[in-house]
């Protein structure tokens, strides 16, 4: 929800003397607008936590643009903690709940253009399915006891109504093809044969009904066959077909601009002195694709705190997702930036390693903004955990739908954890287990790339053959899906 700016000069002050407060020790607490003022801030924190009514979510300051819950107990000795870290399942449940699909998002689209967007409606079946009696094999259709005479032409699919058979009559018949009236069985062809006067023998037991997929057998006229918010996959498209459908009504994608921050960022060549290539320009539009995004614009901001601002602004789009500046270094002004415009902090820093400074913010009622860490695979830990959910939920996917599914697998290794936060780790499976993959700090995407999967590693780490929870990766398909994506 959109609150009351502060001025720049106030939020300076304030974030002047949270900043001095971070010196020396682990806690980071962050600016708000609800007092407007330092001392504000100060007496917000001094009263103790509080919950905020629009979220729920429990507070170290009094709730209001850039209020946040708390994370879980002190620091473990000789860490140092997020003060307001929220532990990761409750970051991505939050991160669910945070949107709702917009009303009105629906459109009936081509069958063509449906692959990868979510079911508006039920679907229902138009038809029945089969829509009339049809021959599951080729073969001969025949009618009562043999041995059969044979007429002379064959019945074919997309042939009309065959004439009924008599007792003692058999025809040729191709799969899929109608079955005569009156015809008891099918039998196949390796299952048959015919002597010089064509007369049909069987070569084992025929039971009557044999190989005949009868009318209706897969669904009737107006059997529920899909729920809304089903993810349209291929098989998705061909069942509906199948069910006489033309057009599908889905959910709108929705809208995704990316801005990615840092002056030390190059776009082409080899990285130099102090300046380091742009990994997460060229990977995130993809991957939010496969998320179930339509990714609208991408725009290289460097770190310009007006620039920022006014980009934020101007976004009509869905979601925001900004890359780096979520921590509290001299150029980090994604949250001086939220304060400026109003935003409601909904999540400010996860309890996961890699990419514990993500953030989530509500900017308008319909527009939020996730804070991706500027490292490349916290930034992925960030897409998981936040950007993930709230698309899933924006794009009205069913429940356990269209998100990458979890399921669990052993180590094949003891892996190492944080002492209080959730790991993500990559991992290639081996058969039914999960190998943990090198390369996996938080700067690095060479194990992310190689992997399968994130094992989600529980804080203290995880023994040999223990069975962690596995993440899976939402890759594209391979093939021509129009320039689309889907998971």
């Amino acid at each position: 929800m959109t609150g009351p700016s502060a001025s720049d000069a106030e939020v300076d002050e304030a974030l002047a003397l949270v900043n001095e407060g971070r010196k020396g020790r682990g806690s980071i607490p962050h600016a708000t607008a609800a007092a407007g003022t330092a001392a504000g801030w100060m007496a917000g924190t001094a009263a103790g936590p509080t919950t905020s009514p629009a979220t729920g979510a429990t507070a170290g300051h009094a709730a209001g643009p850039l209020s946040a819950p708390q994370g879980a107990g002190p620091n473990a000795p000789g860490e140092k903690r997020h003060r307001d870290s929220t532990p990761w399942d409750v970051a991505r449940a939050r991160a669910a709940r945070a949107a709702r699909t917009p009303e009105g998002a629906t459109a009936s689209v081509p069958l063509a253009q449906a692959l990868g967007k979510v079911l508006a409606a039920p679907l229902t079946a138009l038809t029945d399915l089969p829509s009339f009696d049809t021959s599951a094999m080729d073969g001969w259709a025949v009618a009562g006891p043999g041995p059969w005479d044979v007429r002379a032409e064959g019945v074919l699919a997309g042939d009309g109504e065959p004439a009924p058979l008599g007792d003692g009559e058999a025809v040729r018949i191709a799969t899929g093809a109608g079955i005569p009236r009156d015809a008891t069985a099918v039998l196949r062809s390796e299952h048959g044969r015919t002597d010089d006067k064509g007369r049909l023998y069987a070569l084992r037991d025929l039971v009557q009904g044999q190989d005949v997929r009868p009318r209706g057998q897969e669904c009737r006229t107006g059997d529920h066959l899909l729920p809304a918010g089903s993810l349209v996959t291929p098989a998705v498209l061909g069942l509906a077909a199948a069910a006489g459908y033309d057009t599908l009504a889905t959910v709108r994608r929705p809208r995704v601009d990316v801005l990615v921050l840092g002056d030390e960022l190059l776009t082409e060549g080899l990285p130099r002195e102090g300046l380091i290539r742009d990994a997460l320009g060229p990977m995130l539009p993809s991957w939010l694709r496969a998320l179930g995004a339509e990714v609208t614009k991408v725009r290289r901001l460097g770190d310009d705190a007006k620039a920022l601002r006014e980009a934020i602004r101007k976004s009509s789009a869905d979601v925001i997702v900004t890359t780096g500046g979520t921590a509290s270094g001299p150029v980090d002004h994604v949250h001086p930036t939220l304060s400026r415009i109003g935003a409601e902090l909904l999540v400010d820093g996860v309890a996961v390693r890699p990419g514990h400074p993500m953030l989530l913010a509500r900017v308008k009622e319909d527009q939020h903004l996730v804070g991706l860490p500027g490292n490349p695979l916290a930034a992925v830990s960030g897409l998981l955990t936040l950007a993930e959910p709230l698309l899933r939920t924006l794009s009205g996917r069913a429940s356990g739908q269209g998100g990458p599914p979890m399921y669990t697998a052993p180590v094949r290794e003891a892996v190492h954890g944080h002492p209080y936060d959730t790991r993500l780790v990559p991992v290639t499976l081996r058969g039914e287990v999960a190998v943990p993959l090198r390369f996996h700090g938080p700067a690095m995407l060479r194990g992310i790339a190689a992997a399968d999967g994130l094992a989600v590693v529980p804080s203290g780490g995880a023994r040999q053959g223990q069975e962690l929870e596995i993440l899976d990766l939402p890759w594209a398909v391979s093939g021509d899906l129009g320039g689309e994506c889907f998971t």
